[in-house]
């Protein structure tokens, strides 16, 4: 009897492992069709449908059809646009890591291109908001109180548009970019500074205001610094130089709150623990 039983199950397990093939090749093939639906496209036109898709914000067909370009076509100015459209993509979708990898691999390859400018200021772009995540923007955390390697990094990149090519036209909004960074790390020196300040480390927080006028002059903190001076040396038993730094002070900006013994003014301790509140420090209350 189990001979005769055999020969339906085998003829079963055959017919499934064949409808299981079917499935599979008929996937292939779909997946297939929609990979190579720009094959052999003339480069214009498929340059021209990657162009149509970004004008309307869809980065991600746009940079599918620029990279199917850059696969059949490697050279020639189609190519080499394809390439700069592709990083911007990137950038718009927050690939940051494949943009950043894309504008490289473009410097390298194309050192002389008249769109470098554009590349090293794009650059400076993805590196601004690399460290911008999702909980950043929602509970508006501060960024001068995170990781600043990625905003030198801006820094740097802004730097290189207006020093080597200071009459492009991205000139002029790298400047005004590398002045908010300038103010983002001005903001850090502060906070750290008022940091040392409440654990009684004055020579620590007189030395960071001193490194933040020297390093940041005319940033919208230096009359912090100036502030944070004459508190520390005030806790130090150095009168001579606290009254310095407050005939500054006044000098600058008579309204400054710690002249009349309110700064620095710490958030209330109850708005702290309360995690869906966002960030705020002494600097920001004595800006309310």
């Amino acid at each position: 009897m189990t001979p005769r039983l055999a020969s339906p199950i085998r003829a079963l397990a055959r017919t499934s492992m064949l409808l299981l093939l079917v499935v599979m090749v008929a996937a292939g093939c779909s997946r297939n069709t929609k990979d190579d639906e720009n094959e052999g496209v003339p480069v214009a036109e498929l340059y021209q449908k990657g162009h149509d898709s970004m004008r309307k914000g869809n980065w991600s067909n746009g940079a599918t059809s620029f990279r199917r370009l850059v696969a059949q076509y490697p050279y020639g100015p189609y190519t080499e646009q394809a390439l700069v459209e592709t990083a911007y993509a990137n950038y718009k979708m927050g690939n940051n890591e494949e943009a950043i990898s894309g504008i490289d691999r473009f410097i390298r390859t194309y050192p002389t291109h008249r769109n470098i400018p554009y590349m090293y200021y794009l650059r400076g772009l993805v590196n601004s908001n690399r460290d911008t995540v999702f909980l950043q923007r929602v509970w508006s955390l501060d960024s001068s109180r995170r990781d600043l390697a990625s905003p030198n990094q801006a820094y740097a990149d802004f730097n290189t548009v207006t020093d080597r090519y200071p009459n492009s036209r991205y000139a002029a909004d790298a400047r005004n970019r590398m002045a908010t960074l300038r103010n983002t790390f001005a903001r850090h020196e502060i906070e750290t500074g008022l940091y040392y300040l409440r654990r009684e480390a004055y020579v620590a927080a007189a030395q960071r205001a001193t490194y933040l006028l020297e390093t940041y002059p005319q940033s919208e903190y230096q009359n912090d610094a100036v502030a944070l001076l004459a508190a520390s040396y005030a806790n130090l038993g150095n009168d001579a130089l606290a009254a310095d730094a407050r005939r500054v002070l006044e000098q600058n900006e008579p309204d400054h709150p710690s002249l009349t013994g309110k700064w620095p003014n710490e958030p209330w301790k109850i708005r702290r623990l309360n995690p869906f509140a966002s960030e705020r420090t002494a600097i920001d209350n004595d800006r309310d």
